[in-house]
């Protein structure tokens, strides 16, 4: 399962990179680039309950293996036509490895949330997530020392390119480095499938075992419905603090050969928040509280960014990840136990809110051409962490009234 988390992390943390990528390799807009975490996340929004109903007809670890080959097919597609230098075409392969990611998520996040005791699950994920974000620091590095090594010179040499014909022979030469990685990856996504199929994973059904009863009439409905939208938010600051983070630096003056490690830093950071996590819940403090003090520390880093500047706001804007580490491992199980035996559909619901990394960064950059990038930057992720805050006291003080419908 780890491995499996690995691989959707490696996909997942390549956008960063690839929005300065094809900013260049396109000669794009900053709105036009970020058509691909877009096309990406967006992907969720569509596939989730057509994924969750393949699931339940062919089974979770027979699923697991179909989605990595639909991710398998969108890695080659999209390696094929940045080579061939064809954005939309590009971007249709991003959408497909997202419809790959969709059906995976149904299934791996579910599983893994149900593979132990309820008051473990955040812990659990956490785990998963160290192989997701170690991930997540390895793909943008591989990507800049296979794809970006010298993009500072290059957009130098593409500006000083005496004719059309040569600024386009210098943009060939540089999109046909991606293509042999890609079509590595997509090899490998294969060969994990077959894995996959072979393998003794056990088979879990989502739903009668997850021990509590659906709310039902008593708010359930409602909760759903503010648990789900604060998934949204989350992962779309997630997105912003990882992918956007090369443009934050950039409004600074920073160069293309500094902001390309940019993505790192902040998985980095999220790397040392799940570690932290595993180590603090259940022990110290329970998920739902861990959550919350998660969102204040989003908040107060927020609030830094705003007030410095150069690479201390940066720097503020990468400990976001450590504040975002555990806000997914506790708001995923959290939402699947108050549901009960409808978690499988609150599940699809969950991964279909994904799409607020596709949609949080377009709303991101749209404000920065307006108000400038470090204040559109702090003016959607505050709210979104305040957002998430709430719905975390809300889930505390109907905890602390029925201990028992909602533990852990």
């Amino acid at each position: 399962m780890a491995l499996l988390f690995f691989s959707i992390g490696f996909v997942t943390w390549l956008n960063g990179p690839l929005i300065t990528f094809v900013q260049l390799a396109f000669s794009l807009s900053d709105v036009a680039a970020f058509l691909v975490p877009s096309c990406f996340y967006l992907a969720y929004f569509i596939f989730p309950l057509p994924a969750t109903l393949l699931a339940r007809r062919v089974g979770l670890k027979a699923g697991m293996a179909i989605a990595l080959m639909v991710m398998a097919a969108g890695t080659a597609l999209f390696g094929e036509c940045v080579t061939g230098r064809w954005y939309p075409g590009a971007l249709a392969g991003l959408g497909v490895i997202g419809a790959g990611l969709s059906l995976l998520q149904v299934t791996v996040n579910p599983y893994v949330t149900l593979l132990g005791p309820h008051e473990r699950a955040a812990q659990r994920i956490a785990i998963m997530g160290t192989a997701n974000k170690f991930a997540g620091i390895l793909a943008p590095l591989v990507f800049a020392a296979l794809v970006m090594r010298d993009i500072g010179g290059i957009a130098t040499l593409v500006r000083a390119a005496p004719s059309a014909a040569a600024r386009e022979a210098i943009l060939t030469q540089f999109t046909r480095a991606v293509h042999a990685p890609y079509l590595f990856m997509a090899v490998l996504l294969l060969v994990m499938a077959v894995w996959v199929l072979r393998s003794r994973l056990p088979e879990i059904g989502i739903g009668a075992e997850v021990g509590a009863p659906a709310e039902g009439r008593d708010g359930g409905l409602f909760l759903l419905g503010l648990g789900v939208f604060s998934t949204f938010l989350y992962v779309g600051v997630e997105v912003m603090a990882g992918d956007a983070i090369g443009l934050y630096g950039r409004s600074f003056g920073l160069s293309l050969d500094v902001t390309k490690y940019f993505t790192a830093v902040t998985l980095a950071a999220m790397l040392a928040g799940y570690l932290a996590g595993m180590v603090i819940v259940p022990r110290l403090v329970s998920q739902e509280r861990y959550m919350g003090v998660s969102c204040a520390m989003g908040l107060a880093l927020c609030g830094a960014a705003w007030m410095t500047t150069g690479l201390l706001s940066v720097l503020c804007v990468a400990l976001l990840g450590f504040a975002n580490a555990m806000i997914m491992p506790a708001l995923f199980p959290v939402v699947m136990r108050a549901m009960g035996r409808h978690a499988d559909h609150a599940a699809a619901l969950l991964v279909m809110a994904f799409c607020g990394g596709g949609v949080l960064p377009q709303v991101f950059v749209h404000l920065a051409r307006s108000c400038g990038v470090q204040a559109a930057f702090v003016g959607v992720a505050g709210p979104a962490y305040l957002v998430i805050l709430a719905y975390c006291g809300l889930m505390l003080r109907r905890r602390e009234r029925s201990p028992k419908g909602l533990s852990g």
